[in-house]
């Protein structure tokens, strides 16, 4: 895929669309065909773990060979609590509080129109908002920074270790979608835009919420900018809360616990830890077990999410100050929520929703002279070797 020539200000928006949505498409053609491959032979090729389901939604058999692996082999972990949330709907005190409405809410919207189809509507949904996402991702690049750093990072993103998590039947997809709208309303001063999406993806995961602190930086930076007032911003950020508010008056109303998003967290044995304690124990456990055990799940966490935050200082140094509000938010509430056997653990996954730190990453490559296709190939390799672990039952969550 060859870079085009940058946009200029007078080029028609229209073209601009048109170009995005090409590349976008290619890009999600290519990982979805790639993930169909890994799909149907992975769960062929290797000797799966034992299935794991959950509360009402219990996992198949380990898989058999057949065509069907091609959508049914993606059928994993959390996968099943949202297709039973989204099925049969939420259970006071089975840890199904801590998965965040939206997503649910839409895979059953789209089964309806299906005829009850609750996996089907999942993978349509994940797919296409993860399309949507590409697509506004590439926009916002190339108005931010530039139409190769766009196409970097659209191709940063299909090529990660944990992309298949997009194209599954997990909320990421959605996520990212919401939260680079609600960053291409604000900045371009359509701040009802920013508060709608701001709102369904407080609505979509707890992350979410590290929105509201991000729009209202955002409009006071505008303000001292000369561009406007900050109230309309200020309504943005306190609609996006609002959208947490909701769920947790939910759970308020149903059971009497209003945190109950939070404290059935319980369930997946989070604990605190500063984030330094976090990284360090990651650092010590990753190379101190090589090998044994384990290990190899501390090594691989450690090799994604280390090279991430160190994208993500960079990110933060380049970008607007909201960008870093919403990038460090979301990776400081999951560094000091940790499985303390496993400090890393769904960290490199928590990752994919974060656009800046792609950016910073595409960035840091043009800076440092790293070829594109180097880096895309390293992290095709990962997502190959990861893909296929989870398609098999092992602990890639």
């Amino acid at each position: 895929m060859s870079d085009a020539v940058e946009p200029t200000e007078d080029e028609p928006t229209r073209e601009r669309i048109r170009r995005a949505v090409g590349f976008c498409l290619l890009a999600f053609v290519a990982l979805r065909v790639a993930m169909f491959v890994i799909g149907l032979a992975g769960v062929a090729l290797f000797p799966p773990l034992e299935p794991v389901g959950v509360p009402g939604w219990p996992a198949h058999p380990a898989p058999d060979p057949g065509w069907h692996n091609l959508f049914t082999a993606w059928e994993r972990f959390d996968a099943l609590w949202f297709l039973r949330i989204a099925d049969a709907g939420y259970r006071v005190g089975d840890g199904s509080a801590a998965f965040f409405p939206l997503y649910p809410i839409a895979i059953r919207a789209v089964s309806f129109a299906l005829g009850g189809a609750p996996f089907a509507a999942a993978t349509i949904v994940s797919n296409a908002a993860f399309l949507g996402a590409l697509v506004m991702t590439y926009l916002l690049s190339t108005d931010e920074l530039s139409e190769r750093t766009a196409r970097t990072t659209v191709l940063l993103l299909c090529a990660f270790p944990t992309s298949h998590f997009f194209l599954m039947p997990y909320s990421e997809s959605l996520f990212l979608l919401l939260a680079v709208t609600a960053f291409w309303g604000a900045r371009r001063g359509r701040w009802w835009v920013a508060g709608v999406a701001g709102a369904l993806a407080a609505l979509t995961r707890s992350v979410g919420i590290v929105l509201a602190p991000a729009l209202l930086i955002e409009a006071l930076h505008q303000r001292a900018e000369g561009r406007g007032r900050a109230l309309p911003g200020i309504a943005a950020a306190a609609a996006t809360g609002l959208g947490l508010v909701v769920y947790l008056g939910y759970w308020g109303v149903r059971s009497g616990e209003w945190l109950a998003p939070a404290t059935e967290q319980a369930t997946w044995q989070r604990t605190f830890s500063w984030p330094w304690s976090t990284l360090w124990e990651a650092t010590r456990t990753a190379f101190g077990y090589v090998g044994q055990g384990s290990g190899g799940y501390w090594l691989l966490d450690w090799l994604i999410v280390v090279p991430m935050l160190a994208a993500s200082v960079y990110a933060g140094v380049r970008m607007r100050p909201s960008y870093g509000v919403y990038l460090w938010g979301g990776l400081l509430i999951p560094l000091m929520f940790v499985f303390a056997s496993r400090p890393l653990m769904s960290m490199p996954r928590f990752i994919l929703p974060l656009f800046p730190a792609f950016w910073g990453l595409s960035l840091g490559l043009e800076r440092l002279r790293i070829p594109r296709t180097a880096a895309l190939a390293a992290g095709a390799l990962g997502l190959g070797i990861l893909s296929v672990l989870t398609v098999n039952w092992y602990y890639i969550f």
